[in-house]
């Protein structure tokens, strides 16, 4: 069972997403009962592939809805599999790949009451994990009393805490995070946290969080889609580093994603490794990343394609949405 890999559904809930060539990979047919569909097929594949997490957002789309609709399918039963969501944006786009604006961001109380609410109703018994959306280091998230409260009181529920982040700050905001207690116990027991061979800025804190006893979940991994053999765009920041991971790739018979993914699996603090596979194709391929050995000395050489954590983060505030 590749139980360290798990799917991420941002790519899957809605028509417009950041990743590179998402409108090829969804084939640019976006009514919603063709995109359940389609969804059903990806999820169908991971499961059969032995990924039993799964990560959706209310800002997905319709993410929840059709993971929702997929478990009753299947009668899956509470158990068989890991479903996490996250709040804290709020989709806007209006089924559109063009909106001028596709998520807008709340972190308030009233924000976590609704979209908790709205959550449950879809996917019920099944989540296990609620999550933050994107905290960043200039949050002020982690310092609300009232919502660190509400927060804590999903244990009472039968559903942990957990936060993402994002942002050159990242590895602030995660041990922000381990600091937060209510009656003597962590608040959140998971984060997630991008981490790439472009982006390794938040890995000593990642490294922490593991061993203070979080779950630690990637996001990420393959750069929204930058670090695959499909990548040719002509990008000034990431072009000249994308060719030298594909000569890597090339040198050892394999491609950059599995690469890539390889790279995070061999994280020994990363507990589970999301793909954002949007095609069957896809899956089967990061599968397949499992089985490929991270050798000696591949770490150093990747090593040389990282780069600064605002470097990244300003290329990364660029990527268009297709």
């Amino acid at each position: 069972m590749t139980a360290r890999l798990g799917l991420g559904l941002a790519a899957l809930g809605r028509p417009g997403y950041v990743t590179l060539n998402h409108a090829s990979d969804l084939g640019g047919r976006y009514d919603p009962s063709t995109m359940e569909l389609h969804a059903h097929t990806v999820l169908d594949a991971a499961f059969d592939a032995g990924i039993r997490y799964i990560d959706a957002a209310r800002s997905y789309g319709r993410a929840e809805d059709f993971l929702a609709s997929w478990l009753r399918k299947r009668a899956i039963e509470p158990g068989e599999v890991s479903v996490a969501s996250k709040w804290g944006y709020t989709y806007t786009a209006g089924w559109s790949t063009s909106a001028t604006q596709h998520e807008v961001k709340d972190h308030s109380l009233a924000a976590f009451e609704r979209q908790l609410a709205e959550s449950v109703e879809r996917l019920g018994r099944y989540l296990s994990l609620y999550q933050i959306h994107s905290v960043t280091a200039e949050s002020k998230t982690l310092e609300r009393d009232s919502l660190i409260d509400a927060i804590a009181r999903l244990r009472e529920r039968g559903i942990r805490a957990g936060l993402s982040v994002s942002g050159a700050g990242q590895e602030i905001a995660i041990r922000r995070s381990l600091e937060v207690r209510r009656d003597g116990q962590r608040v959140f027991d998971s984060v997630q946290a991008t981490w790439n061979p472009f982006e390794r800025g938040a890995e000593s804190a990642l490294e922490d969080a593991h061993a203070a006893g979080m779950k630690v979940v990637v996001k990420e991994s393959l750069a929204n889609g930058r670090l695959t053999h499909g990548n040719r765009d002509d990008d000034e920041v990431f072009s000249p580093l994308v060719a030298r991971i594909r000569e890597l790739a090339e040198a050892r018979g394999t491609t950059i994603e599995m690469l890539a993914l390889a790279a995070a699996l061999a994280r020994p603090w990363a507990d589970v490794v999301l793909t954002g596979a949007a095609t069957v194709g896809q899956i089967q391929s990061n599968a397949a990343a499992l089985e490929l050995a991270y050798v000696p000395g591949l770490e150093e050489q990747l090593r040389s394609v990282s780069m600064s954590s605002t470097e990244y983060w300003r290329a990364r505030s660029s990527f268009r949405w297709n």
